[in-house]
């Protein structure tokens, strides 16, 4: 441990704890996440990319980090901020412990404040820019830092966390994963025998365990960095589209706007969360900020077309505007019960849909699943 920390908010607030992880002074946007578990594969996940997450599970660490759980080969957040670091990592799966990851990837954590205070600050105020330090810095400077941050709006984060090279994921390597808790419940075995499609993948910060899913539900998986033209993919000849999920503004990432447009008329594609944010764009509807996003695995989501609800696992900061979406040919199929934000769209005319959740499960409830079957069953009619 590296003695006391800060947490300041651009609105003068600081709390004051027991650093651990990195010595580090890192400025970002400061979030909550209200899942109970899953710590190491909120602290891997791209779309946490820029951002200070605080977890509001009152004690972390306890079984400890491993190495099969990774959905990033680093962590990817800014900083991390815990309640109570577990003094123990006792599991049979874990390799180590949070602090020492932290650590040896150079993150600052901090512990020992109180989150339920921090999260209730969000909730009222809004995500803020914040600063984490484990270094010795005074409260003044660790505000100023955070006001001088320059914000997560209108950044492009997606060129900081996509694929540096394409590569192919194929069926194999999901059903040669070492560790499968799920396979008699989600898994059944004759998803295994299915007709194999060839998926072009954007990379927008995509999770390993989204891959895994898809390669697992029929797909050999053909994953291209965000920057690829629409001309590359084509020249695969691919049977359907997937873009993944990612970090920050899905606004200024025109680059990916374009590619999608020039696909969307030719390919089913299927698109969650960033990806569901990149096709609102592409077909010439709107996003917005929401005041402090959506971040756990205990999201109710409700589909409008077959009056199912579905706990699911979310982390964005963005939201689609349903006004905007009555002109461009888009209808909406999910929405979040908590806000009645929207969760989901199809286009009218095309095998497009797309939804503002994380379906794999990693962390989080596997009651979305069946949106990788829908994908499938999408792109072998399209085929057929």
């Amino acid at each position: 441990m590296n003695g006391t920390g800060v947490l300041a908010l651009e609105d003068g607030s600081v709390f004051r704890g027991n650093a651990f992880g990195a010595a580090a002074t890192i400025a970002g946007e400061v979030v909550f996440n209200t899942s109970m578990t899953g710590y190491q594969e909120i602290i891997t996940d791209p779309s946490y990319y820029g951002q200070i997450v605080t977890m509001t599970a009152p004690m972390i660490g306890n079984y400890g980090i491993n190495e099969e759980d990774l959905e990033a080969d680093s962590p990817m957040l800014a900083g991390f901020v815990v309640r109570e670091l577990s003094p123990i990592a006792s599991n049979w799966r874990s390799t180590g412990t949070l602090h020492d990851y932290l650590l040896k990837n150079n993150i600052p954590g901090l512990e020992g404040v109180d989150t339920r205070a921090i999260t209730r600050k969000i909730r009222e105020v809004g995500a803020m820019k914040a600063c984490i330090s484990t270094e010795d810095i005074s409260d003044e400077e660790a505000v100023k830092r955070a006001r001088e941050w320059v914000g997560i709006v209108g950044a492009d984060y997606v060129k900081e966390v996509t694929c540096k090279e394409p590569f192919v994921y194929s069926p194999e390597e999901a059903t040669n994963w070492p560790y499968n808790p799920i396979e008699s419940s989600i898994r059944p075995t004759e998803l295994k025998r299915k007709q194999i499609f060839k998926i072009a993948a954007l990379d927008l910060g995509a999770k390993k365990s989204i891959f895994r899913e898809l390669a697992y539900h029929g797909f050999e998986i053909h994953v291209f960095p965000a920057t690829t033209s629409a001309e590359e993919i084509k020249a695969i000849s691919p049977d359907g589209i997937f873009l993944s999920n990612g970090p920050g503004d899905p606004e200024p990432v025109t680059y990916v706007h374009d590619t999608v447009r020039a696909l969307i008329d030719d390919y089913p594609i299927f698109g969650i969360c960033l990806g569901h944010q990149i096709i609102t764009h592409a077909i010439g509807a709107k996003t917005y900020k929401l005041k402090f996003g959506h971040r756990g695995g205990n999201q109710p989501v409700k589909s409008l077309e077959d009056d199912f609800v579905a706990i699911t696992a979310h982390n964005h900061g963005f939201a689609t505007e349903e006004s905007s979406l009555e002109s461009c040919g888009a209808v909406v199929t999910e929405i979040n019960l908590n806000d009645k934000t929207v969760a989901g769209i199809r286009l009218k005319d095309k095998p497009v849909f797309s939804v503002q959740y994380h379906p794999e499960a990693g962390p989080g409830p596997s009651d979305a699943n069946p949106n990788f079957e829908k994908f499938y069953q999408l792109v072998a009619e399209s085929k057929a």
